[in-house]
């Protein structure tokens, strides 16, 4: 346990999405590993999301669509690893022009800027990219992703940025996470 505390304890990390419900366990945990240099990209103007932050220690909180300019700026200061959480996760949104630019274009960017300067990147795919699971569900073989078809606009958003780090050549240096139904309190 002292080994993976060290890991984290002068790690300075950005968990986009990190008030929301897997984000701010994920705080949580990196706050149980020694990990207090966390700097949270959200927008928690509601109760349920600024109650998920209750006793976490983070740097501070900045809006989304600040983040990348605060990133190219250097404002943010070195960083070790972004956690990129934040999108749009609704299985039933319909704007296709909101969910690209939410959920692809602003990962997108977000992994070209890590890669660029060298930081971890870790992003949340879905496990809804894998549609009725006629194509399977296996990432194994990168090309496997070109099968899939998802079943609504947001796992083809999520699809549309696996299919770029894919055709980019940045799977072996990214991390892409597709989670199944979670649900549970906090």
């Amino acid at each position: 346990m002292a080994l993976v505390k060290e890991k984290w304890k002068d790690k300075r990390v950005v968990v986009t999405g990190g008030a929301g419900f897997i984000g701010s366990v994920l705080v949580w945990e990196l706050n149980r590993r020694g990990c207090s240099q966390v700097v949270i990209a959200d927008s928690p103007a509601d109760r349920e999301k600024s109650a998920n932050l209750i006793g976490l220690c983070y740097t501070g909180i900045i809006e989304p669509a600040e983040l990348l300019g605060r990133l190219s700026s250097g404002s943010t200061g070195k960083l070790d690893c972004i956690f990129h959480l934040g999108a749009c996760s609704s299985t039933t949104e319909t704007n296709e022009k909101y969910l690209r630019e939410n959920n692809y274009e602003y990962s997108r960017d977000l992994a070209e800027w890590a890669l660029g300067a060298g930081v971890r990147f870790v992003y949340a795919s879905s496990a809804a990219t894998y549609g009725d699971g006629s194509a399977g569900m296996d990432d194994s073989d990168p090309r496997q992703l070109e099968r899939l078809r998802p079943l609504n606009l947001y796992g083809q958003s999520k699809q549309w940025m696996d299919l770029h780090a894919w055709r980019e050549g940045w799977l072996d240096r990214i991390v892409g996470l597709k989670y199944f139904n979670v649900f549970g309190p906090n």
